[in-house]
């Protein structure tokens, strides 16, 4: 893994800039919406890149703060007695997490259908557009780009874009969105192929341009100048020791709390969710196709975990924000996530000022066209080509998401996309047909409990006196229950006159040949 990083760095590291720029305003926002301190969230993006990053087998996959987790941590920090207590919740999620490795916890990921992943992936692109903007019309009353819920501050995402067009456009926060926005758009097509200009990462440019633009509105048109609450605001420690005083450690005294146990298992189960989904989403869109190990990574995240909570952090994730950006600006390795998390520490420990005269809006605009990537047109059209089955899972898994939450939207996914699947398997599996004497009892799947009836239905069927063929050959799995339907059948044939041969090696055989021409099933 080590030369993969050293080998692919010219691209990771363009790509952890891209990174970077999404991130930060993520980490502070979804601090603010937990109801955490703001330096909270940064702490948990760079160990995401750091901890989680090296320890973590994902070639692509990002981590940090998440979305998905701000109710629960808000209800937790507000119920507690202090942000210590909670923090200690952060450590033992990480040691739940750990353990869900060992029993492999990781292979329920596999279990998602892919409409549902894309779905998500398709939600989250709508939403990030949505929620970006307010910030793009220069209205920051609103929820902050932490928030992931359609429900929220009395409002919902619909009713901040209308306040953002009546409250009051702000002309140099929507002139810098589109602007930036338009060489975004611009650059993807645009970028040279050769040279050294193909590394320059745009939204780094679009950012710069956001900032020279709310400069030159200082001096030429002081109207369009965009005040501190239009722009980032990270915490500014006046020393080193103002600095080290951010982080913060847990309170160990509240070990023996209830409340602190049931947070902890609460983190872990949802964060290690979000993480499976989040990973192989991105396997997904891997341009080359590689797949995480998910036990691993179980035990990656828990190792996040329990650094990010040992320093003041918020519970980590994998991030499919981040994570898709990552991929969009051409990343290789995971030495793009690692890097991004070097920047995070490096500016807010240096240049903290520097980074607070970023606009909300250039972000905005780098936020929506990673939204857009997401959630292009085209993706709604293949899912419909492919059929109801898929369409119908991925429509309401984007719906579901888009006007409740993340975690409630994917719950609501996964019912619908598990109910087409049970459908599927209750179509047609077994054929039956007769010319004359001659009987064909074709099973043309694997057959499992809920194919009981049909079996048992189709060799009704077959008249006295007849040759029979039941042909198992497209089966590689016959259940038990229709294993013991075909055996009843085969005992009773002798006294029907039926002449019955079974195709298809399905198992050892483990009980005796009836006659020459009959063949009892095998237990598998």
């Amino acid at each position: 893994m080590t030369q993969s990083i050293l080998k692919s760095w010219r691209a990771d590291l363009p790509a952890s800039i891209v990174v970077f720029l999404v991130a930060l305003p993520l980490c502070l926002g979804i601090a603010l919406a937990s109801g955490a301190p703001l330096f909270s969230g940064l702490i948990a993006g760079i160990v995401g890149g750091l901890v989680v990053g090296t320890l973590s087998k994902s070639p692509l996959s990002v981590s940090g703060p998440a979305a998905g987790l701000t109710v629960i941590v808000l209800a937790a920090i507000e119920s507690m007695p202090s942000y210590q207590v909670f923090l200690l919740s952060v450590v033992l999620a990480g040691v739940i997490q750990i353990a869900f490795s060992f029993s492999r916890g990781g292979t329920l990921g596999e279990f998602v259908p892919s409409s549902v992943i894309v779905g998500m992936l398709s939600a989250i692109g709508l939403i990030l557009i949505l929620k970006q903007i307010p910030h793009a019309l220069g209205y920051d009353g609103g929820d902050f780009e932490g928030s992931f819920e359609f429900f929220s501050n009395g409002g919902n995402t619909f009713s901040d874009i209308v306040r953002g067009v009546t409250g009051g456009i702000q002309p140099g926060a929507l002139v810098i969105a589109l602007i930036s926005l338009v060489f975004l758009f611009w650059w993807d097509g645009a970028r040279p192929k050769d040279g050294v200009l193909r590394f320059l990462p745009g939204p780094l440019v679009a950012v710069l341009i956001g900032v020279g633009l709310n400069l030159l509105f200082a001096g030429v048109m002081p109207n369009w100048y965009l005040e501190p609450t239009h722009l980032v605001q990270v915490p500014v420690a006046e020393s080193i020791s103002g600095f080290v005083g951010l982080f913060t450690l847990p309170d160990f005294t509240a070990i023996g709390s209830s409340a602190v146990w049931v947070t902890a298992l609460t983190l872990a189960i949802v964060a290690s969710l979000e993480s499976l989904l989040s990973v192989k989403a991105v396997d997904e869109i891997d341009p080359q196709r590689r797949t995480t190990d998910k036990n691993w990574e179980l035990m990656a995240q828990g190792g996040g975990n329990i650094v990010s909570g040992m320093i003041g952090g918020l519970p980590v994730t994998s991030v499919i924000v981040r994570s898709s950006a990552n991929v969009d600006a051409g990343a290789q390795s995971k030495g793009s996530a690692i890097m991004h998390a070097a920047w995070l520490l490096l500016s807010v420990a240096l240049i903290p000022v520097a980074l607070n005269q970023i606009p909300l809006a250039a972000l905005a605009a780098v936020l929506i066209s990673v939204g857009y990537k997401l959630t292009k047109p085209a993706l709604f059209i293949e899912r419909y080509r492919k059929g109801w089955t898929q369409f119908v899972p991925f429509v309401v898994t984007v719906l579901a998401i888009l006007f409740t939450d993340l975690l409630v939207g994917i719950v609501i996914g996964l019912i619908v996309g598990f109910i087409f699947v049970v459908a599927r398997n209750f179509r047609r599996a077994i054929t039956f047909a007769c010319d004359g004497q001659d009987c064909l009892v074709r099973a043309r799947r694997n057959l499992y409990f809920i194919h009981k009836y049909e079996l048992q239905r189709e060799l009704g069927r077959v008249p006295d006196g007849a040759n029979v063929l039941i042909d198992l050959s497209s089966t590689n799995y016959v259940d038990l229950d229709n294993v013991d339907i075909i055996n009843a059948f085969i005992k009773g044939a002798e006294y029907r006159d039926i002449d019955v041969i079974v195709r298809g090696d399905i198992g050892q055989k483990t009980a005796p040949m009836i006659n020459a021409r009959q063949t009892e099933v095998s237990y598998i």
